[in-house]
């Protein structure tokens, strides 16, 4: 049979430039194809991460003694170019992956995606935004309302050294209430994808899934995170897989069914007997990838 593409590379937008880099984009991805590759996708980072107070955030971070400061982060690309430069993408058929930690980037990043669908109509582009620690709750619903879906990273919605110390603080207890809503995204009718940001982050997916469903680090003990806001295990299982699969474009994997692609794993346990806290303990025995053996322990 033919080869199906199963890799989808992302060219990177260069923040410092402006839509003049259109050409250059739409020349790598006509030279980015090759085997399994396909480089549909176009990256751009719009704020930054709120350890260092660069994430893009609506109202203004805290300094050490509780008090507002004048710093609201970075957003790397102007709100108005932004829109601009996502509704020429999408009129070029691309896929936008859309960097966002802050509740501001969140925004600018639906409201380019919303200018979009608007000059362009709706589409299969199937554009999604990444990380988004921090949402404002009236920006949630946007997501099933624009099909955007949401990139989440779930191993981060933990209480952690990083997130204790360098970033709830500076963002006060109204926004720490509001960070990793993986709950109310789905309540909302959101498509989730699960990520894993690696090499940042563990690629395991399953250490992610186990905190997606109990909101606490593997071997921590710490209360966990807005509890509120987890999955059941089978809602990350599904946004590990079928969403990942999505956000893709890998339409022919990402579920074990009939007509779809043996591309699968065998886990040494059922997670689903097991407690909650032990789900990233299993281990994997056997890999299929188009149903040929890649890999057994």
């Amino acid at each position: 049979g033919t080869l199906t593409a199963r890799v989808q590379g992302a060219l990177w937008w260069d923040r410092g430039r402006d839509g003049g880099q259109l050409p250059e984009i739409l020349a790598r991805r006509e030279q980015g194809q090759a085997g399994r590759f396909r480089a549909n996708t176009v990256k751009i980072m719009q704020d930054g991460v709120a350890e260092s107070f660069t994430a893009g955030m609506i109202e203004p971070y805290l300094d050490m003694c509780g008090c507002q400061t004048e710093n609201r982060g970075l957003s790397h690309v102007d709100a108005a170019a932004l829109r601009e430069y996502v509704t020429v993408l999408d009129a070029h058929g691309f896929q936008v992956h859309l960097h966002a930690i802050g509740d501001r980037a969140v925004r600018e990043s639906l409201d380019a995606l919303e200018a979009a669908r608007t000059a362009n109509g709706a589409n299969d582009n199937r554009h999604h935004i990444a990380h988004l620690q921090v949402m404002h709750p009236t920006d949630i619903p946007r997501f099933a309302a624009l099909g955007v879906t949401a990139n989440i990273q779930a191993l981060w919605a933990a209480h952690e050294a990083q997130m204790d110390n360098l970033a709830i603080p500076f963002i006060g207890p109204e926004r720490a209430a509001r960070q990793y809503l993986f709950g109310d995204l789905l309540r909302s009718g959101a498509r989730l994808a699960g990520g894993s940001d690696w090499a940042v982050s563990s690629a395991n997916p399953l250490r992610a899934v186990q905190v997606a469903v109990t909101r606490t680090l593997p071997g921590t003990g710490a209360e966990p995170l807005l509890p509120g806001q987890s999955l059941s295990l089978g809602e990350a299982l599904a946004a590990y897989t079928a969403g990942s699969a999505y956000v893709n474009h890998l339409d022919e994997t990402g579920a074990i069914e009939a007509g779809k692609l043996a591309d699968l794993i065998v886990l040494d346990r059922d997670p689903f007997e097991g407690p909650p806290d032990e789900i990233a303990s299993a281990s994997v025995d056997l890999t299929y990838v188009g149903g040929e053996r890649v890999y057994a322990a």
